[in-house]
């Protein structure tokens, strides 16, 4: 009996810990929503799941955005249980991720570039070539869970930067990640190199969560804590030797640089971004990319700022390694997707300049460049998905030749992005380079900056080879077609491309955001 009294005592005692909803509201509607997606594809009839998820999952984007932007004036604060930091820098990234998967998501939702079908396999299931795929595929099959798997991945993403404890990031990355494994090998055409694609990520990404786990936990053994700012204390304090310390910097350091495709962990991306269906492809080069260099950035510069003299170097011949590595693969592609994936690690290597300036100015030209380059390597991959050949998407680069000519608009609006990428003025991506060189410089790196021009100067060769073959060509007569996109992609394209111009044209609203966004909760800076 006193054990029984002592057990209701202890009950009555219990206290549930408070949390605090209004701050986490951003994840909590996109994973809200995202379970409802899972009850759609359960109880929905397979004619309606189309249009229930594809307005189901626009309309959580568009509210977690909403929400994002309600908590702008909030103060900074570690929220539950001392597992999330709600601060700018975290607002910042979430906004940026939620404006990205929206415009994704109008990809997409396209039906019209397949006639009637969109980019996915009819049955995700099914064996490639076997009769239920064909069957499924005549019935006019539509792969609806990609949606909720979609928003699910979204949810991790908007957590991931914004953990404040490695146990947390962990969690996030793991559900950022595994439904991402999934939609890659979900591609309607070319399905083998599809599912190919899909198993190198898995196991190449169960490596990199290996290693960030182990990372975690030698860092935990160092501090005896996962939270970021016990760590930092720990490192200042230096009181328990640095063998663990550095052991678990460079495991935790690796599993996270393997997330935004930073060479020498970069062997994923192109396999990955060639097989994967266009529309995620283009998602995954952006919103991955953010949510991986925000949980990068609060890593570094909240728990290891202490220890800056250990990981500064090592960041620096990562990032000179990445852009040399992108810049000159890059020249030997002739498949778009993979020239893009080139083009997306050699970006990645910009933006660690930023990582290695270690000051606010860094911090500021990160949070520029992640946007700017998300939403034009979006319409990017938008517009390849049009360029269609009978067996599906025309990506190798001799089938773009005169494309400018007979088809001039989509040929246009695939330069304006290519044109941002070499860094050409005017130009959104041109301003976050200028910002993230300047930072270097002001930080005292300048063998970065010299090495970040010439490998601009290498990737400007591939990047306007394309405009020339497409403009300067002359047009093949078996030439691929453009199909008619949907008013979303055009409207998809229309966002990315006047974005692109204006944020180079005036980037002062976004430079002062950026700047006013550089605020990390717990930074010892």
């Amino acid at each position: 009996m006193s054990i029984l009294a002592e057990a209701a005592t202890g009950a009555a005692q219990f206290h549930a810990p408070p949390v605090e909803f209004a701050k986490l509201s951003p994840m909590l509607i996109v994973l809200g929503a995202a379970t409802a997606g899972v009850l759609v594809e359960a109880f929905f009839p397979r004619k309606r799941r189309y249009h229930a998820q594809v307005t189901l999952t626009l309309v959580a984007f568009a509210a977690a955005f909403a929400a994002v932007v309600s908590l702008h004036n909030a103060p900074t604060q570690i929220v539950a249980q001392g597992a999330v930091a709600i601060d700018k820098t975290t607002l910042f990234l979430q906004g940026t991720i939620l404006v990205i998967a929206f415009i994704g998501a109008l990809v997409i939702a396209e039906r019209k570039t397949d006639a009637g079908r969109d980019a996915f396999a009819a049955q995700g299931g099914a064996v490639p070539g076997s009769r239920q795929e064909r069957e499924a595929d005549r019935a006019g099959w539509t792969t609806t869970e990609v949606y909720p798997l979609l928003m699910f991945s979204v949810g991790g993403m908007l957590l991931f930067p914004a953990a404040n404890d490695l146990l947390t990031m962990f969690v996030a990355l793991e559900v950022l990640s595994l439904p991402l494994y999934l939609v890659c090998g979900l591609a309607r055409h070319r399905r083998l190199l599809s599912q190919e694609a899909a198993l190198k990520y898995f196991l190449l990404g169960a490596f990199s969560s290996a290693f960030f786990l182990y990372g975690a936990a030698l860092l935990y053994g160092y501090a005896g804590s996962v939270k970021l700012q016990d760590i930092a204390t720990a490192v200042a304090k230096n009181q328990h030797g640095n063998a663990l310390l550095y052991a678990g910097i460079a495991l935790l350091v690796m599993g996270l640089l393997f997330k935004v495709g930073a060479a020498p962990f970069h062997m994923w991306t192109p396999d990955v971004y060639q097989g994967a269906p266009t529309p995620i492809t283009g998602f995954m080069a952006a919103a991955t990319k953010i949510a991986a260099f925000g949980a990068l950035l609060r890593v570094l510069d909240v728990a290891l700022l202490g220890s800056v003299g250990i990981w500064r170097p090592v960041i620096e011949a990562v990032a000179i390694i990445t852009m040399v590595v992108g810049g000159i693969l890059a020249l030997t592609q002739r498949d778009i997707k993979r020239m893009l994936a080139y083009s997306a690690i050699l970006n990645a290597g910009y933006i660690i300049i930023g990582l290695a300036s270690t000051t606010s100015q860094g911090i500021s030209a990160i949070l520029f460049y992640l946007p700017v380059y998300g939403i034009a390597i979006v319409g990017a991959f938008a517009v390849v998905t049009l360029v269609r050949d009978s067996g599906g998407e025309a990506t190798d680069l001799s089938r773009w030749a005169g494309l400018g000519k007979s088809h001039p608009i989509p040929a246009a609006l695939l330069s304006v992005f290519l044109l941002a990428f070499a860094g050409i003025p005017f130009t959104s991506v041109f301003v976050g380079k200028f910002a993230v060189f300047q930072a270097a410089l002001a930080a005292g790196a300048p063998q970065l900056v010299i090495v970040a021009v010439l490998a601009s100067a290498l990737a400007a060769f591939f990047y306007l080879r394309v405009v020339v073959v497409m403009f300067f060509s002359e047009p093949l007569p078996d030439g691929p077609s453009i199909a008619n996109p949907s008013i979303a992609v055009k409207a998809a394209l229309a966002v990315a491309a006047l974005a692109t111009v204006a944020m180079g044209i005036a980037p002062a609203v976004l430079l002062h955001l950026s700047n006013a966004s550089a605020v990390l909760a717990g930074s010892p800076r």
